[in-house]
């Protein structure tokens, strides 16, 4: 591994989520693992308590950008509930991680560590602010700053080519269905405390081993 040259006392966790109306064929099991994560940053922040765990959730569709919470300090974070999470309409993919990157980089500091998480299942549809161009470029600069981006998507999709295009350097396909959405969810959240112990002994993953075991 990798050691870090600027261990921070901060980890902020980035969660993007895709809420357009397919995503309600998994509404409830999407919304019972965003929780389950939120759990984890918060038994993280416990078992590393020089660690600062920050999370700032948004969810998005063609009529909204939602941010859940903003910054949020892990153990002050509530968890979700059905009306939180309410899928509908199209697919801003772009839009939302532009937007979901430029509130972060305003509330971070070169050399801070960030975890980035993006959950979607369909492509790019109907973006307005920002083009694949300017997105990939956005990821391409924060990773120079150390940030870590991960791309989950549905096996209906072509996840591993979605995220060479965005510059993305770890991706996980699930199918959408309970089950597998469940186990998704389980891989994430082992993976993201993996991640944390890394973190916590200053070392950086190697590029693209996040989800790897």
């Amino acid at each position: 591994m990798k050691t870090s040259e600027n261990q921070g006392k901060k980890v902020y966790n980035l969660i993007i989520v895709d809420e357009s109306g397919s995503m309600s064929i998994i509404r409830n099991e999407a919304l019972a693992g965003l929780n389950e994560t939120i759990e984890t940053c918060q038994k993280m922040q416990e078992m590393h308590p020089e660690m600062e765990q920050r999370i700032t959730l948004i969810s998005f569709d063609s009529g909204h950008f939602k941010v859940h919470m903003d910054n949020e300090p892990a153990m002050k974070a509530r968890k979700l509930t059905v009306e939180d999470y309410r899928p509908n309409a199209a697919t801003p993919l772009y839009d939302a991680i532009g937007k979901g990157i430029a509130k972060l980089n305003a509330q971070t500091e070169a050399g801070e560590n960030v975890l980035v998480t993006i959950i979607t299942d369909g492509e790019e549809n109907c973006s307005q602010e920002y083009n694949l161009k300017m997105v990939k470029t956005l990821i391409e600069k924060q990773k120079a700053m150390g940030w870590t981006f991960t791309l989950i998507g549905t096996d209906n999709l072509d996840v591993e080519g979605m995220a060479g295009a965005l510059s993305i350097d770890n991706h996980l396909e699930f199918t959408e269905d309970a089950e597998s959405t469940k186990v998704m969810f389980a891989k994430e959240r082992k993976a993201r405390t993996r991640f944390m112990a890394c973190v916590a002994k200053g070392e950086m993953m190697e590029e693209g081993s996040y989800f790897k075991n």
